[in-house]
């Protein structure tokens, strides 16, 4: 049991070094190549994106207040509020309208 979670512990540590330690191996010069630099600068973006998008609708007891925070959220950043403004809003939406449902 201990030999398995070493095991499991050592691999996950190697995994995050690699990660960490390869684009500086790799990349050792400044990046000419458009298309590269563009990519590189929209991933931060899709992967948030990637890891954000499923919580949303498995964050709150139901479908319907997860959709509600997210359309507030949307509707907040795109009329280019702070990321705080945005998440106390959308948190905000979804609590009243859980809040709402147990009341009906």
């Amino acid at each position: 049991m201990t030999k398995y979670w070493l095991l499991q512990l050592a691999v996950m540590a190697g995994v995050t070094y690699l990660v960490r330690m390869l684009p500086l191996v790799i990349f050792r010069k400044k990046i000419e190549n458009k298309f590269i630099q563009s990519f590189l600068y929209y991933i931060p973006y899709a992967v948030l994106a990637a890891m954000t998008f499923p919580a949303i609708f498995s964050s709150t007891g139901g479908l319907v207040s997860a959709l509600i925070g997210f359309a507030v959220a949307l509707f907040l950043a795109f009329f280019e509020k702070g990321l705080v403004t945005v998440a106390v809003c959308a948190c905000l939406a979804a609590f009243i309208t859980e809040w709402i449902g147990t009341l009906v």
